[in-house]
């Protein structure tokens, strides 16, 4: 009776083999130092390096002093914390990330910065899982991160950043940057009842302590404002008459000073005297 079913066996064997869905193959990191992951397909897609120097940017010399202590700790496998960069738009949270990863990364090749959308979320628990037995060391970058769906997407971060029962990865750092130091939107309360509402920020708010840093960036000064007007013009040999009149006269017309404004205000000069710029 067991030799007339073999037959059929292998075939059904052969059958299920078939239809199940291929080994995901393994993710190259060579060749390059940042990388934008999509959820869809699992794809790691290489990026150029970052152009910008880190000493350029001008005005928040302490939290680059306190984001690259921590990142160099995590390059050479010390204790480190995760880190959330909070502040008002444009005071250069992801310039000064991107920055000084590429400045470690010069020290350390087998660093990696993996950019995830922060609509991708619920993705970060496999993610960690698909790098946790690489060689290389990964931070693992969210850009403008807030919780506009509520509690889900930040019981799926904080799954990531604890690892379940296997524990974080040791070798990703994940940072995220935002307008809002609790993560939360601030019509949080207007769209669900209040005690949904309560629920929902305890549970978002105790996503932000799982972050062991938290670097603050606060609104910028005239002066900080005209000093990095005067260093990009330095660097980049851009030589105008009345260049802090024309500067504060920008920024006027866009109704804020911020790192952002000053870089585009640099922009439109180097574009005024024809010379090209990084990036």
């Amino acid at each position: 009776m067991t030799d007339a079913y073999t037959p059929l066996l292998a075939r059904i064997a052969d059958a299920l083999e078939r239809l199940a869905p291929p080994e995901p193959a393994q993710p190259d990191f060579t060749g390059a130092s940042l990388f934008r992951h999509e959820s869809a397909g699992d794809r790691f897609i290489a990026a150029p390096d970052y152009p910008m120097p880190l000493d350029l940017l001008v005005g928040v010399e302490r939290q680059k002093e306190r984001f690259v202590q921590n990142l160099q700790r995590f390059a050479v496998g010390l204790p480190c914390n995760h880190v959330l960069l909070w502040g008002v738009r444009g005071t250069g949270k992801s310039s000064m990330t991107k920055a000084a990863f590429m400045a470690v990364c010069a020290e350390h090749p087998g660093l990696k910065l993996v950019e995830v959308d922060r609509d991708e979320i619920a993705a970060l628990p496999p993610l960690f899982d698909r790098l946790r037995p690489r060689a290389e060391r990964f931070v693992v970058l969210c850009d403008d991160l807030s919780f506009e769906d509520g509690a889900a997407a930040a019981k799926a971060l904080k799954s990531a950043l604890e690892g379940g029962v296997a524990g974080p990865p040791e070798n990703v750092l994940f940072v995220a940057t935002s307008n809002r130091r609790h993560l939360m939107p601030r019509d949080h309360v207007e769209t669900q009842g209040a005690i949904a509402a309560a629920e929902d920020a305890e549970e978002e708010m105790s996503v932000s302590d799982r972050f062991g840093l938290w670097i603050g960036f606060p609104p910028m000064e005239q002066p900080t404002y005209l000093a990095a007007i005067r260093t990009y013009a330095e660097r980049f040999d851009l030589e105008v008459e009345n260049l802090d009149r024309r500067a504060l006269q920008w920024s006027q017309l866009r109704g804020a000073r911020s790192g952002r404004v000053a870089w585009q205000f640099i922009r439109d000069l180097a574009g005024e005297l024809g010379k090209g710029l990084p990036g």
